[in-house]
């Protein structure tokens, strides 16, 4: 058989392909060479062909059959055969694999060879693929030769030491005594890769991190020979020595420092020297004062040391390259709430950089911006910003029209400048705001007594101008029907009032409702402002005539509107100048965020609220949402929640009487009455009394056990609800065995959609210990198919401090339950 074409042959003519299929028809022919060489046992051209192999395999096509073929040149005794096995073996082995345990031994071997190169071969093999069962067996050996005078072998022996601490952390105290001597060591190979494994042995370990503080003084003084030493062409890169260690060697620092006085003081000044002896024109010199920067914002550091480290951030921004600027931002972003004042002595700087043509840069300068605005300079920086959202690309309108919103509405000087601001950017990024914005600015001018008049001149200019910005257009609409008066009459002393007609008014309203730009909820505003201007306007029958066209719009929302407008004309006009007269100030409150949501397990008859006092049980609306995944697939019905309003105390008893004077007594502080839905069934609201009443039906009906786990017992209890036999009651009853008390206790359910299902606030969230008393819950569940009723629950609580969740299936509930 002809000898294969060396690894040099086979790359030339590769690259001699013109076409894919033409490189894909060369590999599959050597490929098919090499199988034939591999089957034969050819021994002395295995080396060659594992080469060209790998070589196939840095081209992306697959080389799997020569795993076997890299063992066994691993067990040969040439230096260049073990050279490609081992580097084989990192290629196409991995800890998947159980072919890498049969190289276990060979490695071993090999880590006791006499000669280093051989020792280095399997040190590096180690650390790149070794598997948690090789780092067992071999880091005996391992710590053999990180022990070693050979400096050559320590390095490589610190790095697998790394390896095998990942793999298995228990073994770490195996190092411990080699790597007290590897600071002292003059070879910076070895200093380099000693801080590494020091710096893993921190992070994985707190005894380790308290262990080591105690270096910190030797790790000052390396860092301080490398930046006093002079010129050495080993280690010189750009000038500097070492950079590689020195920033190595900060980042140890910093994970020594934290949280630690004395560490901390002891760095204090080589930290201050390095930021301030590092030369900046080179890149090298940057990325060392950057690590110097994230070092002094960790430690404990002095205060006239971190204005040094965010004063080196501020000459990041004024550099040249993007990437620097950038890593300046972002760091400034994360100490702006610390060091708040020394960050401000740059917001010049900061600002120009809004004007970059990088994106990335623009968005964190942006964020920065936003960060910097306090009371002292809100006029300055919301000028800045309001310029940059006019010129900005449609990308960060949104998010700067929203953090503009947010800033004015915490610093605003006046109510003017709020307003006006709040109404530059709706003029300026209208589209882009976010949905609240308009109900926000609605309060904001209702609130301000002072400024309707001036606040309805301003925003009916507006129209005038520009009819395209949705939420401008809203927000005038609402103020020209609350305040058309004041707008009519020129009462305006903030800027010089303007002569507008009534007719003029309902012209540009009217034009409102037919332009081709306004939206349906536009139009609403518009037709509501038009019939509130009906109590305010001597023009009435031109506002009848128009209310009325709008009864026959294809419209539904405006059809309903004008509807209804057109009943309170001709049923209820006593009534009209009443419900549309002007909104009283609106009290701001809290809105909770997506995650503050939350929602109650509640009973809503007039019944249960007048004779049980229950609890007001809140659980997250994520942990309600839970449910649905329960059962898997799409036939889940979760829990029919009842929502509890807020009612401000002024509001009085109002409420209550709306909803059919509920109320609740018998608290310290009074909850208000939740309301229904309209949309819940209506078998929820019929037949529930305060506790169930177990009858002879009920008595039939045995008692089951739903879940025993962990001490903690759920019992189900059945009656029949006596006014619809479909429904059955279902009381549970949960009891703690164990010597601790289960609290934050909550109990969620959930059936297939043939099923509705309701849950009863339970008596109490704590599980007492030791079965000294129970919780109970009431389940309601509508059965109309008499079908077996399947559940799956979610049991959460807190258990001597630690949280509990776990879920179960509950399908053997007895026949009489749902027959």
């Amino acid at each position: 058989m002809p000898a294969p074409i060396r690894l040099r042959e086979l790359i030339r003519t590769i690259r001699t392909a013109r076409t894919q299929a033409e490189e894909r028809e060369m590999i599959q022919k050597e490929c098919a060479a090499i199988r034939s060489s591999f089957r034969e046992e050819d021994n002395t051209y295995r080396c060659r062909n594992v080469a060209k192999l790998l070589y196939m395999h840095m081209l992306g096509y697959p080389a799997h059959f020569g795993q076997l073929e890299c063992l066994k040149l691993i067990a040969s005794q040439k230096f260049t055969d073990k050279r490609i096995g081992y580097l084989g073996a990192m290629l196409l082995l991995d800890e998947r694999q159980d072919v890498h345990l049969l190289m276990t031994n060979c490695i071993k071997n090999d880590l006791n060879h006499s000669t280093q190169y051989v020792q280095g071969l399997a040190l590096c093999t180690l650390g790149c693929m070794g598997s948690s069962e090789m780092c067992r067996d071999l880091a005996g050996e391992v710590e053999k030769l990180l022990k070693t005078s050979n400096s050559y072998l320590r390095k490589k022996a610190a790095l697998c030491a790394v390896h095998v601490i990942r793999k298995v952390p228990e073994l770490m105290e195996m190092f411990l005594p080699a790597t007290k001597n590897l600071l002292s060591e003059k070879n910076h190979g070895v200093l380099h890769t000693s801080v590494v494994l020091l710096t893993e042995m921190c992070e994985r370990s707190p005894d380790m991190l308290s262990h080591f503080r105690k270096l910190v003084p030797q790790l000052v003084r390396i860092l301080k020979n490398l930046i006093m030493s002079g010129y050495s062409p080993e280690h010189d890169v750009s000038g500097i020595s070492d950079p590689f260690l020195q920033v190595r060697i900060l980042r140890l620092l910093r994970i020594l420092g934290k949280g630690d006085d004395d560490s901390s003081e002891a760095m204090n000044d080589i930290l201050a020297q390095v930021a301030t002896n590092t030369e900046t024109s080179k890149n090298v010199g940057n990325a060392i004062l950057y690590e110097t920067v994230l070092t002094i914002m960790d430690i404990k550091s002095e205060s006239g040391l971190r204005v040094l480290a965010i004063n080196i951030l501020g000459r990041f921004l004024l550099n040249n390259d993007k990437n620097i600027r950038y890593v300046a931002l972002t760091s400034l972003l994360k100490t702006v709430q610390t060091d708040h004042n020394a960050v401000q002595r740059h917001r010049s700087t900061i600002v120009d950089c809004l004007k970059d043509l990088d994106v990335s840069i623009k968005r964190r300068a942006m964020e920065l911006s936003f960060a910097l605005v306090n009371g002292n300079n809100i006029r300055g920086m919301m000028k800045e910003l309001l310029y940059f959202l006019d010129s900005c690309d449609p990308d960060f309108k949104a998010d700067c029209a929203s953090g503009i919103f947010l800033a004015a509405e915490k610093y605003a000087p006046s109510k003017r400048w709020h307003i006006d601001t709040i109404m530059r950017v709706l003029t300026t990024a209208g589209s882009y705001v976010r949905d609240d914005s308009v109900p926000n600015l609605i309060q904001l001018i209702t609130n301000s007594v002072e400024m309707h008049a001036y606040t309805v001149q301003r925003l009916y200019k507006a129209l005038l101008d520009d009819i395209s910005q949705q939420p401008l257009v809203q927000v005038a609409s609402w103020c020209i029907g609350e305040y058309g008066d004041l707008l009519v009459s020129g009462q305006c002393e903030e800027e010089e009032p303007i002569q507008v007609s009534e007719d003029e008014v309902l012209d540009v309203l009217e034009g409102l409702l037919v332009s081709n730009l306004s939206t349906p909820v536009t139009r609403g505003y518009s037709l509501t402002a038009i019939m509130k201007l009906s109590t305010r306007f001597s023009s009435l029958n031109r506002i009848k005539k128009v209310v009325s066209i709008y009864g026959s719009s294809i419209d539904v929302e405006l059809q309903q509107r004008a509807v209804e407008y057109n009943a309170l004309f001709k049923k209820y006009d006593h009534m009209r100048s009443a419900l549309l007269e002007r909104m009283p100030i609106m009290e701001k409150t809290a809105t909770n965020g997506p995650a503050e949501i939350v929602q109650t397990n509640g009973e809503t008859d007039s019944t249960i609220l007048d004779t049980k006092h229950l609890p007001n049980i809140t659980q997250p609306a994520s942990q309600a949402n839970d449910l649905l995944d329960l059962l898997g697939g799409n036939d889940v019905v979760p829990v029919i929640q009842t929502t509890v309003p807020t009612k401000p105390a002024s509001a009085g008893g109002e409420l209550l009487d709306l909803l059919g004077d509920l109320s609740l007594t018998g608290g310290p502080t009074p909850t208000p009455a939740p309301s229904v839905p309209m949309s819940q069934p209506p078998f929820l609201l019929d037949g529930l009394t305060s506790q169930p009443l177990f009858n002879d039906i009920a008595a039939v009906i045995p008692p089951m056990t739903a879940y025993n786990k962990n001490g903690l017992k759920i019992e189900f209890t059945f009656e029949r609800s006596n006014p619809n036999p479909n429904i059955a009651v279902i009381t549970i009853h949960a009891t703690n065995s164990t010597e601790a008390e289960m609290t934050e206790f909550v109990f969620q359910a959930a059936v297939p959609k043939t099923f509705q299902l309701q849950l009863l606030s339970p008596s109490s969230n704590v599980v007492p210990a030791l079965n000294q008393g129970s919780v109970t819950q009431v389940i309601r569940v509508l059965n109309p198919q008499k079908q077996q009723l399947r559940m799956r629950i979610k049991l959460t609580y807190t258990h001597k401090g630690s949280p509990v969740q776990d879920l179960a299936e509950v399908n053997n509930f007895p026949p009489q339950s749902w027959q």
